[in-house]
């Protein structure tokens, strides 16, 4: 990253004049990638059925998280005086990144994929418009609400088509209780997911560039992780396939896919993002047909393309860009680039991130809103 210490740098083919204007656009693209390669992690989990679920979310947000912050250590080293001053905001990140992964598997084992997946990604939307609510004090925009309720309802309609209840191995050895454990345990996850990205996306507005915001929240998330993995690991060396599956999940769903998430939280706001990533399900059981020999009945394809279907409306509009000439500045006075548009229902106080370079000596200042 080029730039003054306080800059956000664009992602890669994202630059100049195309990253003002379409900003929110390329943001909804990456969140897009990044729910593809989640939904690869239903699949790869049934490859190593004998790990547990705790097991499988330590390594899996743990390790990735730390190769994050590996990746990113040169920028949180240039951030450090920006990320000091928002420990309060790192720290609110890290333990919802650590609780995250073993809410949601643990969610998934208790009541089942099709339950725990629901409440899990169903939930986030509505919890991350809440904290933007209470928090930022930003409206909910009739166009978010319809697409996320759209969007909830298809993932519904998706995952309860394809399923029956009670199959999971979870849910048959905790008894009745097992299934309202899951549900709670979904919600956590759920909200949890909706406060990490929240406060990646309130630090990257307060001028800490995308990979020094994510690798500070996740490196520092992935560290609480450890102990976790210590405990309940063994099972991932026991053999070749369960050690695959731990790396891939590691580093293709959790690694690049949260860097890509990254990139979509600088672009967007938090409670867009969680929508957008809806589609996770959808690629889950695409997977589950191709890959695990499952059939998706009608009522499943439906849900499916009212998912798709509310990507279309969740996804931000992008305006054309106007550029605008700057009157010449009288000495000693600093001057600072103009934002590009912001599509209706992702305006950001501060800088949104990648989609303009703000000067250093304003980043220095206060971020808070």
């Amino acid at each position: 990253m080029t730039g003054s210490p306080g800059a956000v740098s664009p992602a890669p083919g994202v630059s100049g004049q195309t990253g003002q204007g379409n900003a929110p656009l390329w943001g909804a693209l990456f969140v897009v990638a990044a729910s593809v390669l989640w939904g690869t992690t239903g699949t790869a989990a049934t490859l190593a059925p004998g790990v547990s679920p705790l097991a499988i979310g330590a390594v899996a947000m743990g390790v990735g998280g730390l190769l994050q912050a590996l990746l990113a250590a040169r920028a949180i080293r240039r951030q450090r005086s920006g990320i000091r001053r928002r420990w309060r905001l790192v720290a609110v990140g890290a333990v919802a990144v650590a609780v995250y992964p073993l809410a949601f598997y643990s969610s998934m084992y208790l009541s089942g994929v099709a339950v725990g997946t629901v409440v899990s990604i169903g939930s986030a939307p509505v919890a991350a418009a809440l904290i933007e609510r209470f928090t930022d004090y930003k409206p909910l925009t009739g166009r978010w609400i319809t697409g996320a309720f759209l969007g909830v309802g298809g993932a519904a309609l998706l995952s309860f088509a394809g399923h029956s209840p009670g199959t999971s191995a979870g849910t048959d050895a905790a008894g009745a209780w097992g299934s309202t454990a899951g549900i709670l345990l979904g919600l956590l996850a759920g909200g949890t997911y909706a406060l990490y990205s929240w406060a990646a996306h309130r630090l990257i507005g307060g001028g800490v560039p995308s990979r020094a915001a994510m690798g500070s929240i996740f490196g520092l998330g992935g560290l609480l992780l450890m102990p976790v993995l210590a405990a309940t690991g063994a099972p991932l060396l026991d053999s070749w396939t369960n050690f695959s599956v731990a790396a891939y999940m590691a580093v293709v769903p959790m690694f690049a896919g949260y860097i890509l998430f990254g990139w979509g939280l600088a672009r967007v706001r938090a409670s867009t993002a969680t929508s957008i990533s809806l589609l996770e399900t959808v690629v889950a059981a695409a997977l589950a047909v191709l890959v695990v020999g499952e059939r998706l009945p009608a009522l499943g394809w439906l849900g499916a393309a009212v998912v798709l279907g509310s990507l279309f409306i969740l996804t931000p509009r992008t305006r054309r860009a106007t550029q605008l000439v700057p009157e010449p500045a009288a000495p000693g006075e600093s001057t600072q680039a103009l934002p590009g548009p912001v599509a209706p229902g992702d305006t950001t106080q501060s800088a949104p991130g990648a989609a303009w370079t703000q000067p250093a000596n304003a980043a220095r200042g206060n971020a808070s809103r």
